[in-house]
C-alpha cells in the first residue's frame, strides 16, 4: 500500500509507476483504492465510472479498468454534498454526515471489492487518501490504514520534499499512528525532489536513523508528464502547453465544480498551443477559444458564471467570432434552456442557459455512462472535411437535450447497447461555437488537428497552424510513451528489489 503523509504527494503517480514497473516484468498486477474523491471520473467497460487515477494505474497496469478498483467515489456537488457512486453506479446524494452514517454498509464493499482482485491478480497495489494520521477522522478511515490493517499490506509512505517539511511529513505521521498501525509501515519515499540526490545524502540518513526504516528511494521532480491529474486543485490561469509568442491560446474555464478537465490534456501537448485554466474575466482576456468544460453542478455553475461576469463577457467574444466550446456540462450551459423537474441537480425546475446553441437540456433521474464510438456525419465549417470520421471517447451525463434548427453533427453507438446510434451536438451555420457531449474527443489525432487548424487559419494574416512533425507520434502513442518514462525515472530512483523483499515479507 502507497500512503502519502498529507494529499498531493503524489501518491497516484507513484501506484501508476509502481503498476507500469511490475506490469513490464510480468507480474499480474492491479490498483486499488478503497474510496476516491474526484470529479475527474472514468467509465469502465461496463458503463461503470471510477476515478480517473485508478483507471490510469490500470492502463499502465496493461488492464481493463473495472469498478472494483474503486468501489466507492465520491462527486463533489454544491451545497456540501456528494453523489456516492457504489460500484460504479450512484448509490446516493450525501452529506458527509450522513455518508459516515453508512460506513458499515461501504465498508462491506470496500472489502468485497478488494477480495475479488486479490483473488484475480498476483500483486494488488493499494492508494490511500489524503494522510493516515487525521486524527479526527481515524475512527471512520475506510481507506488509509484500515485497509492496510484488513489486508495485512506492507505500507510504503510517501512524502513531497517540493513543498518544504519533508521531514515533519513523515516523522510526523509516523509519531502520530498508533503502533499497531506504526508497525505496518517498513519503507519511506522522497517525492519531487529538484536537483542532484545527492545532496539529500544527508537527509536519508536523518530519517532512517529516526524512523528505523529504509528510504527506498528519493524520486526526482517530473514535470510535463502529460498525465491525467486527479485533482482540479493543480490546475492553474497560467498557461502551458508549447507556448511560443504566436501560440494559439484556449482558454478553459475553471468551474467551482469541474470534471473530466483531462479532455484538454492533448490540446497542452500540441505544438504552438497554449492551454489557461481561468477564472475571471480578467484573466480570460481574448484568446483564440473558449471552453467550458464539464461539471458535476450544472446549475450551481452557470450561477457562477454570472456572479463573475464570464456569461456576459463569453457571450461578447462569442458574437465576436471567438470560438466557443461546450464538452458535456459546458454543453449544456450553451443552450438556451436547462430543465430539472425533478430536482436531480438542484432545487431550480428551470435556468437560463448562455443561448448561443439552440439546445434545451432536461435532466432524467438515471444517469447515462458509456464508452462510445462517435461518428461525424458532417457539419458546419471546419466540420465539413471530418465528414464520416469515427472516434472513441465516452459519456457521463444526467441530462437530455434537444436541439432545433440545426443537424446534430455525431452520432454516437453506445458501448454494450444494440439500439443503433443516437445523435449528438450541435453547432452553429459557421462552426465557430460547438459542442457534445462525448468525452476525449481531442484524444483523436485528426479530430484535435482540424479544429486547431480552423482556428489558427481565422487569425487575420495568419496561416493554418504548422504541421505535426512526421516523426512526432499520435497522442495515444505519446501517452503511452509518458508512462513508461515515469516508470523508468521511479524505477532509477526507487530500490525495486527492496520493495519486492518487503512484499514477499
Amino acid at each position: 500500500m502507497v500512503q502519502g503523509a498529507s494529499s498531493s504527494v503524489g501518491k497516484s503517480l507513484m501506484v501508476t509507476a509502481l503498476c507500469r514497473i511490475f506490469a513490464r516484468r510480468g507480474v499480474r498486477v492491479a490498483p486499488f483504492k478503497a474510496q476516491n474523491m474526484s470529479n475527474n471520473a472514468a467509465v469502465c467497460a461496463d458503463g461503470g465510472e471510477i476515478g480517473r487515477s485508478q483507471a490510469l494505474q490500470a492502463l499502465a497496469s496493461g488492464i481493463e479498468p473495472v469498478v472494483d478498483m474503486n468501489p466507492v467515489l465520491l462527486k463533489p456537488e454544491a451545497d456540501h454534498r456528494s453523489q456516492v457512486v457504489v460500484r460504479g453506479r450512484p448509490w446516493h446524494t450525501l452529506s458527509a454526515g450522513q455518508y459516515y452514517d453508512r460506513k458499515k454498509t461501504l465498508w462491506a464493499v470496500v472489502t468485497e471489492s478488494l477480495d475479488r482482485l486479490r483473488s484475480l491478480y498476483d500483486l494488488v497495489i493499494i492508494e490511500g487518501a489524503g494522510s493516515p494520521a487525521e486524527l479526527n477522522l481515524q475512527a471512520s478511515d475506510m481507506v488509509n490504514m484500515a485497509v492496510a490493517r484488513y489486508a495485512e499490506a506492507p505500507v510504503v509512505l510517501v512524502g513531497d520534499i517540493d513543498r518544504g517539511g519533508v521531514f515533519a511529513q513523515l516523522l510526523g505521521t509516523l509519531w502520530l499512528l498508533p503502533e499497531e498501525e506504526r508497525r505496518l509501515v517498513r519503507g519511506l519515499i522522497v517525492n519531487k525532489f529538484r536537483g542532484d540526490p545527492a545532496l539529500f545524502y544527508d537527509g536519508v540518513a536523518i530519517l532512517e536513523e529516526r524512523s528505523t526504516l529504509p528510504v527506498l528511494g528519493v524520486v526526482p521532480y517530473l514535470p510535463g508528464l502529460g498525465l491525467p491529474e486527479e485533482d482540479a486543485a493543480t490546475l492553474s490561469a497560467v498557461g502551458y502547453g508549447h507556448s511560443p509568442d504566436d501560440a494559439l491560446d484556449i482558454a478553459v474555464v475553471r468551474l467551482p465544480h469541474i470534471a473530466n478537465f483531462d479532455d484538454f490534456n492533448p490540446l497542452q501537448s500540441e505544438p504552438g498551443v497554449r492551454v489557461r485554466f481561468v477564472e475571471s474575466v480578467d484573466s480570460l482576456g481574448r484568446p483564440d477559444a473558449v471552453i467550458l468544460p464539464g461539471s458535476k453542478s450544472t446549475v450551481a455553475d452557470l450561477g457562477w458564471l454570472r456572479t463573475t461576469g464570464l456569461h456576459n463577457r463569453i457571450g461578447e467574444l462569442a458574437r465576436d467570432g471567438i470560438n466557443v466550446v461546450g464538452i458535456c456540462g459546458g454543453y449544456q450551459m450553451l443552450g438556451r434552456t436547462i430543465l430539472d423537474p425533478a430536482c436531480v441537480e438542484s432545487d431550480r425546475p428551470e435556468t437560463d442557459g448562455l443561448a448561443l446553441l439552440p439546445v434545451a437540456t432536461t435532466f432524467a433521474t438515471v444517469k447515462l455512462t458509456h464508452r462510445v464510438r462517435a461518428r461525424i456525419v458532417g457539419g458546419p465549417g471546419w466540420m465539413v472535411t471530418l465528414a464520416g470520421h469515427e472516434l472513441a471517447g465516452y459519456e457521463i451525463h444526467s441530462g437530455r437535450s434537444t436541439i432545433a434548427d440545426v443537424h446534430p453533427w455525431l452520432a454516437i453507438a453506445r458501448e454494450g447497447e444494440g439500439c443503433g446510434e443516437a445523435p449528438d451536438g450541435a453547432a452553429t451555420v459557421d462552426g465557430s461555437i460547438w459542442g457534445c457531449y462525448v468525452h476525449g474527443l481531442f484524444d483523436d489525432d485528426r479530430f484535435r488537428r482540424a479544429w486547431l487548424d480552423s482556428l489558427a487559419s481565422r487569425r487575420r494574416g495568419r496561416r493554418a497552424l504548422s504541421p505535426a512533425p512526421t516523426e512526432m507520434p499520435g497522442y495515444r502513442e505519446r501517452f503511452r510513451l509518458a508512462l513508461d518514462r515515469l516508470a523508468d525515472e521511479v524505477e532509477g530512483a526507487v530500490d525495486i528489489e527492496a520493495l519486492v523483499e518487503i512484499i514477499k515479507k
